[in-house]
C-alpha cells in the first residue's frame, strides 16, 4: 500500500476521526479556519466546515446531527468566552460532553485556563502550528 500526499495508510474499514470547524458569533474572518480544515482533511479527517456567523445553538445541532467526533472552534472577535459558556450548556443538554472540544484563533493569554476549564481540551491561539492541533485530535479521540 502506499503513502499517498503525506498519508499514512490505513485500514479500509477504519471510520475516519470527523470534526465539524465552526466560526461562532460574528466573526466575518474565516481564511485561518480554511488553513485548519485543510491540514485537518491532509492528515486524514473528515471535515464539516460550516462557514461564517454561526450560533452556538447551530454548533450543537450540527454536532449532534452529523454524529462529530471532535467541536472545532475558530475565533478571532473576541466574543469567545461567552460563546464558549452558552455552548457548553448545549453541548452537555445534548449529551455531547465525550466530544473532543477545541478552540483556536485570537485567544488572549489570560482566557486560555476558562477556555479549558470549560471543557475545550484543546486551546490553539493564533500561530499555533497545525501539527499541534493534529497531534491532539490523533491523541484524544480514540
Amino acid at each position: 500500500m502506499s503513502v499517498v500526499a503525506g498519508l499514512a495508510p490505513r485500514h479500509p474499514q477504519q471510520r475516519r476521526i470527523k470534526v465539524l470547524l465552526a466560526k461562532p458569533g460574528l466573526d466575518g474572518h474565516d481564511q485561518g479556519a480554511k488553513v485548519v480544515a485543510r491540514a485537518m482533511m491532509d492528515a486524514g479527517f473528515e471535515v464539516i466546515y460550516t462557514g461564517l456567523r454561526q450560533t452556538p445553538e447551530a454548533v450543537a445541532r450540527m454536532s449532534l446531527e452529523e454524529d462529530v467526533d471532535v467541536i472545532a472552534l475558530s475565533s478571532l472577535a473576541g466574543s469567545h468566552l461567552p460563546f464558549c459558556r452558552k455552548l457548553r450548556t448545549l453541548l452537555e443538554a445534548n449529551g455531547l460532553t465525550d466530544k473532543l472540544w477545541l478552540i483556536g484563533g485570537n485567544l488572549p493569554a489570560q482566557d486560555h485556563d476558562e477556555l479549558r476549564s470549560l471543557g475545550f481540551r484543546g486551546v490553539f491561539p493564533t500561530g499555533s502550528k497545525l501539527d499541534a492541533i493534529v497531534d491532539c485530535i490523533r491523541a484524544e479521540v480514540k
